[in-house]
């Protein structure tokens, strides 16, 4: 399919990164795909993680096609630019529709980006996942990268004002080794295994990373297990029960 309107998207993106000085470090781009249909699967920690997730695949030069909710697409300003990099609408009301056009898509080749678990982690661990991703792999005959990335969440996440003009941030994205669903394999022990491999790489990119909150009320961007006041996964589970949301 024509890409007019995704490269400069992405030199948009760039430049904002440029100009914020954004310490980007991106790892493991080795186990995208060069060629052929891939599900990338990414935990989600903040409102502009398809940005950074979509850059982890930019060095094997693959433009990742992400599902994202319908109502987007709806909206005046995004939607045209949505359609016009060919994302995959999801309508939770038709979510047959959309998981067979991603599969058609995986298998005529493109790179499929999801967030397996559904929405943003206000815990910043890796919630449960769906198995979406791993049944059309299955299905397309594609690998399934799992990945992670760690720091956008200090620029826009869930319960948080916006932040957009920090400067200096680092932001770290690794792509891990992929796995290879196949038909006969079970797609909920599967995506038990996608979440334990994204849990290891975020765990990885939290430990190195190289910025600590220097002040207590800047504590919340660090989860609860390293000291920090984010929630943790069950009181997060909790708020996300009380706060229907669809993030």
């Amino acid at each position: 399919m024509a890409d007019v309107v995704y490269p400069p998207v992405v030199l948009a993106a760039k430049t904002m990164f440029r100009v914020l000085d954004l310490r980007l470090r991106v790892t493991g781009t080795e186990h995208v795909p060069r060629t052929g249909g891939a599900v990338i699967a990414c935990n989600h920690v903040s409102y502009l993680d398809f940005l950074f997730c979509g850059l982890g695949a930019q060095p094997a030069k693959r433009l990742v096609r992400f599902m994202a909710k319908k109502e987007i697409f709806d909206n005046r300003i995004a939607g045209p630019l949505m359609r016009g990099m060919h994302h995959i609408p999801v309508d939770r009301a038709a979510g047959k529709d959309s998981y067979g056009e991603a599969v058609r898509r995986l298998r005529a080749g493109e790179v499929v980006g999801v967030f397996p678990e559904a929405t943003i982690s206000r815990s910043f661990t890796v919630k449960p996942v769906k198995s979406g991703a791993v049944r059309m792999a299955a299905e397309a005959g594609v690998p399934v990268v799992p990945m992670a990335l760690w720091g956008t969440q200090r620029l826009w996440t869930k319960g948080r004002p916006r932040t957009l003009t920090t400067r200096h941030v680092p932001i770290h994205i690794h792509a891990g080794r992929p796995l290879r669903p196949g038909p006969d394999d079970d797609p909920d022990v599967v995506s038990r295994d996608l979440r334990a491999r994204m849990s290891a790489i975020l765990d990885e990119l939290q430990a190195g990373y190289p910025e600590q909150p220097t002040r207590d009320d800047d504590r919340w961007w660090l989860p609860a297990h390293l000291g920090g006041t984010a929630p943790t996964p069950e009181e997060a589970a909790a708020l996300d029960a009380h706060r229907p949301t669809t993030d």
